[in-house]
């Protein structure tokens, strides 16, 4: 990945794990991106709102609001028509995806994931490249 274009990519991850979030952090800020982090679908919908990221890493089971909620509420606002959606859960039921989707998603990975596989997807979605390919 270019670096500097990197730098400015914004990744929002939101997770109730917390395991699963650090990892995910350090994950994507060696790639150079950067991050910021939630535990609930509430407080990831409000910092989506104030810093308006590149894209959104989702769980789907998680307190608050749970993160097909989080979808739909970024896709309606205007201000957000840019974020892309990538839901990160363990639910992988055919009918999960398809919600997923329909929800707003651009991307449906279920859990567990494989690291080189995230970053690949997500260089993708905000179109960098990758550093390890």
């Amino acid at each position: 990945m270019t670096v500097d274009k990197a730098k400015t990519k914004k990744i929002l991850i939101v997770d109730d794990e917390p395991n699963i979030v650090l990892a995910l952090k350090y994950l994507l800020q060696d790639e150079g991106y950067q991050t910021r982090e939630a535990y609930d679908g509430q407080s990831g919908f409000s910092i989506a709102l104030e810093w308006k990221p590149d894209l959104a890493m989702l769980d789907i089971m998680m307190p608050e609001i749970d993160g097909l909620e989080v979808a739909r509420r970024i896709r309606n606002q205007t201000d957000l028509n840019n974020v892309q959606i990538l839901f990160l859960t363990a639910k992988g039921t055919s009918a999960d995806r398809i919600e997923g989707y329909q929800a707003g998603a651009e991307l449906y990975i279920v859990k567990p994931f494989d690291n080189n596989h995230i970053l690949e997807k997500v260089a993708e979605l905000l179109d960098v490249e990758n550093s390890f390919t």
